[in-house]
């Protein structure tokens, strides 16, 4: 499963950017941004219909 990983504007909560990765980089992801602070959003990812 894939991972869509929004970081947030510290001021009003907008999205800055983001990225999507796998299920065994969130984990990672997570504890970068709590170690500086930062806002995230995860949700899943879409997937395309192939």
């Amino acid at each position: 499963m894939r991972f869509e990983i929004m970081r947030l504007d510290d001021v009003d909560g907008s999205a800055v950017d983001s990225t999507v990765v796998d299920a065994a980089s969130v984990n990672r992801i997570v504890q970068q941004a709590a170690s500086v602070g930062q806002r995230i959003y995860i949700r899943p990812a879409e997937t395309s219909a192939s």
